[in-house]
């Protein structure tokens, strides 16, 4: 057991790395858009592309990066291996086609219709070439995952990132202070990163329609694509929900509490990206569940202390932006709540993806969507962007505790479902405590007992217990 800990530790170690150095890239890149930007409404628009692209990217993706991860660890022979990844790289690349067309023909009305003018058009266009390159790139870091090849993926990744970081700044201050500089900067730095990876790439682009294989592949990932629009929609519904109700610049707002809530994941993208190849080769191990039990645990805990102390330091991160950016502050922890439970559920759905049952996914995410479009209807309209996070933390948590249920049907963990949920409850009740503390600029010392009760509440239901080696 201890050289699957030492691997998943080291593993982890590095794509924390990884994440780490993007995330702060990011940091230091969001400020420049908040300065050179004409405004929040401009940048509301930039992240409302985004989060159309990233609709489409689920598409693309289609619910094939579980089927691969299941089948390239079933087969052990390199041949059949690469024609299962150059199956799902050709149905990749023909869905990304496929979508430009569609988008071509629409041209101007959807333009009209997504972005209320007909005139930015041209924008799609730019974010499509990108996602075509972007594809590409994805898919071969993720067989350099799988095969464990770290430094690799995380170099790359890095260099990427920072690419595409220079050029933005560049751009944005020497050629074109819009949405369009951005766009063109991440085009060009996924174009050189091509060319820098071409040779691992050039076995998976040759084109294969292997309809057996393909229909294996389909058939294990197609239950998913239901969870991954549902997962699309509870990301994003409130936003366009706060667009229709109000304007692109509420969707700035909103959109740049996302940006800084994201900064949780710093602490949980490494054990993400590690995760699923890690617990893959633990299936057939009798010490798995307990060894499971322990990281749901330490995963949870960590992940509670990481979205309080970004709650505590908020208010000084915040200055970092321009000042019309810096209201957005009191919504970034609670955000982050939810970005957490995003992550969690995948640690803790391990009987699921165990039993090949990923249709409860879809089933899990597609009630949570529900929940969230309901949500935003209801509170959107009255509270404005608090409306959308009650209706954003709310849906992953629904989503949370119906794949956990089922997945501990499948594939028992001796963890507590009831422990799970009153950390969880906790964790929202201190953040909004120490929110509610900044924003009325009451004692300072009262988030030092936030944070005190916090840790009396967790262990007052003994989630020390599952540190504690047993006999």
């Amino acid at each position: 057991m201890f050289s699957q800990l030492k691997r998943l530790g080291a593993d982890s170690l590095l794509y924390a790395f990884m994440n780490v150095g993007t995330k702060l890239i990011a940091f230091v890149l969001f400020p420049f858009y908040t300065y050179y930007l004409s405004g929040l409404a401009e940048y509301g628009m930039l992240d409302y592309i985004d989060r159309l692209v990233s609709m489409l990217t689920f598409l693309v993706i289609f619910g094939t990066d579980s089927a691969l991860a299941y089948y390239y660890f079933e087969y052990k022979d390199k041949e059949t291996r690469e024609k299962y990844v150059r199956s799902v790289m050709t149905f990749r690349l023909l869905i990304v086609v496929l979508l430009f067309i569609v988008f071509f023909l629409g041209g101007d009305w959807l333009s009209k219709t997504l972005l209320d003018s007909e005139g930015y058009s041209y924008l799609f266009y730019i974010a499509f070439a990108t996602l075509f390159l972007d594809t590409i790139i994805t898919l071969v870091l993720t067989i350099l995952r799988y095969e464990f090849k770290t430094k690799k993926v995380v170099i790359t990744t890095v260099a990427k990132m920072l690419l595409f970081a220079i050029l933005s700044i560049v751009f944005l201050i020497y050629i074109w202070t819009s949405v369009e500089g951005v766009l063109i900067a991440r085009l060009l730095s996924v174009g050189i990163i091509i060319l820098v990876m071409i040779k691992p790439s050039m076995p998976y682009l040759r084109p294969i329609f292997d309809w057996r294989i393909l229909k294996k592949i389909l058939i294990y990932a197609t239950p998913l694509v239901p969870a991954s629009l549902a997962f699309w929609v509870i990301i994003n519904a409130n936003v366009f929900f706060l667009k229709e109700y109000s304007s692109f610049t509420e969707s700035g707002i909103y959109g740049t509490a996302i940006k800084f809530a994201t900064f949780i994941t710093l602490l949980t993208s490494g054990v993400q990206l590690a995760w699923r190849p890690f617990s893959m080769s633990l299936k057939d191990k009798e010490s798995s569940p307990q060894l499971f039990a322990t990281l749901y645990a330490a995963i949870l805990i960590i992940g509670s202390f990481g979205v309080l102390l970004l709650a505590t330091i908020m208010p000084l991160v915040i200055l970092v932006l321009a000042e019309p950016y810096q209201i957005a502050y009191p919504y970034v922890a609670p955000i982050a709540i939810a970005t957490f439970i995003n992550f969690f559920y995948m640690i803790v759905s391990t009987g699921i993806f165990y039993s090949k049952q990923t249709k409860h996914i879809s089933i899990a995410f597609g009630i949570a969507a529900i929940v969230c479009v309901i949500l935003s209807m209801l509170f959107i309209p009255m509270y404005g962007i608090w409306g959308a996070v009650i209706s954003y933390v709310t849906s992953y948590c629904v989503a949370l505790f119906l794949v956990f249920r089922k997945s501990q049907k499948l594939y028992y963990v001796p963890f507590s479902g009831f422990k799970m949920a009153w950390t969880i409850f906790w964790l929202i009740a201190a953040t909004v405590s120490i929110v509610f503390i900044q924003v009325k600029d009451l004692n300072s010392w009262l988030i030092a007992g936030v944070w005190i009760g916090f840790i009396v509440l967790i262990l007052l239901v003994r989630m020390d217990k599952y540190f504690v080696k047993r006999k």
